[in-house]
């Protein structure tokens, strides 16, 4: 389970957490943390880091720790923290003659397919020349609220090493392991060292979030893990400030929480089944066993539509599952009941007669 000698592309993620030092960036640490990436470096590792800790930087920066609470506050602190947290990166890396570079990312680029796409090719292209990208949420530009979009970086994490075919992910964060409950509550909590299954019952032993600046918590750590798995990826949750902890990882030591993958699903599935809805189609009964016999989608199951979406996004299928749409929720709105037959009289002969095509269907419990 821990043999990790095959693995070839690795994703770490490094929470605020980990990196802090009195609410600031600790640099003879991140000093230690590039030290330890050179050495997986060396060993013809391609690295990809996705860091938080813009905005700590930037609130010690301006000396305003306490009163970073509004979100137009954290978004400036993010902008000003950002390239001084990527400065820091730059200086760490240096001796070792490695390059860094900067990505910035918004849900929006998961949620669309051509910017997914997009994504994976610029890594590739980074990887390919040597570089290590250090990928971080755009903080100072997102319009959701920030630490809601991604969760503190971890699902963050798992969607780039969902999109990159990652072999590993490994978590650092301010805890050594998953816990069976909460030990800062409770003193007869236990470890547990390999996670087979994320079930109903180890996402709600999960606790609240985290600190001032860190939004994320052992939540959003699982949600990281149920992508993960999916790619065929294992997830290692480690204690970031252990000695070494990279190159203890690799070596297949037994530290922190294994979460081993499962059948992995192809990449549009993938795309399909973390992508965030753009609206909701509700279907009847019939419609509902249809697809879940495989067949296509047809406008005469549809019993209502929510939201404003164009034709190829991803929406909700009742509560169950989600699929790419042939139509956009206007001409959906023109067609649902009719029969398909109905279809090309109303929108055109060159139009699809189905909603959604089976391989464009995914349901929510794979």
């Amino acid at each position: 389970m821990r043999n990790f000698a095959d693995v070839k592309r690795i994703v770490i993620k490094i929470g605020t957490n980990t990196l802090a030092l009195k609410n600031n960036i600790d640099t003879e640490f991140v000093k230690d943390f590039a030290r330890q990436v050179n050495d997986l470096y060396t060993m013809g590792k391609q690295l990809v880091i996705v860091t938080s800790g813009a905005i700590g930087m930037g609130s010690g920066h301006l000396k305003i720790a306490k009163k970073v609470k509004k979100v137009s506050m954290q978004q400036a602190c993010a902008a000003i923290g950002q390239p001084l947290l990527m400065h820091e990166y730059h200086k760490a890396f240096a001796p070792y003659n490695i390059s860094v570079a900067q990505v910035l990312l918004t849900t929006d680029v998961f949620n669309h397919r051509t910017t997914s796409v997009n994504l994976k090719n610029s890594i590739e292209t980074l990887l390919h020349l040597g570089v290590i990208p250090i990928l971080n949420e755009n903080d100072s530009v997102s319009t959701e609220e920030i630490g809601t979009a991604f969760g503190d970086n971890d699902k963050l994490s798992a969607f780039v090493a969902s999109k990159i075919d990652a072999n590993l992910l490994i978590m650092l964060t301010d805890i050594d392991a998953l816990y069976d409950n909460n030990p800062k509550t409770h003193k007869d909590a236990q470890p547990i060292p390999v996670v087979y299954k994320i079930t109903k019952a180890l996402e709600q032993s999960a606790g609240g979030s985290g600190s001032l600046f860190s939004k994320g918590g052992m939540k959003t750590k699982l949600a990281a893990a149920k992508i993960i798995i999916t790619a065929g990826c294992r997830m290692v949750l480690v204690h970031g400030r252990e000695k070494n902890i990279l190159t203890r990882v690799l070596a297949g030591e037994e530290i922190g929480t294994l979460f081993l993958s499962r059948e992995r699903l192809s990449s549009r599935s993938r795309w399909i089944l973390h992508a965030e809805p753009a609206g909701v189609i509700t279907i009847d009964e019939g419609a509902m066993e249809a697809i879940k016999q495989s067949k296509s989608l047809l406008p005469k199951g549809i019993v209502n539509v929510e939201g404003v979406f164009k034709a190829g996004t991803v929406v909700m299928l009742n509560s169950i599952a989600k699929a790419v749409t042939n139509m956009s929720s206007d001409e959906l709105n023109l067609i649902s009941g009719k029969h398909s037959t109905e279809i090309r009289q109303l929108l055109g002969r060159e139009r699809r007669d189905v909603v959604a095509v089976p391989e464009d269907i995914i349901f929510l419990d794979m």
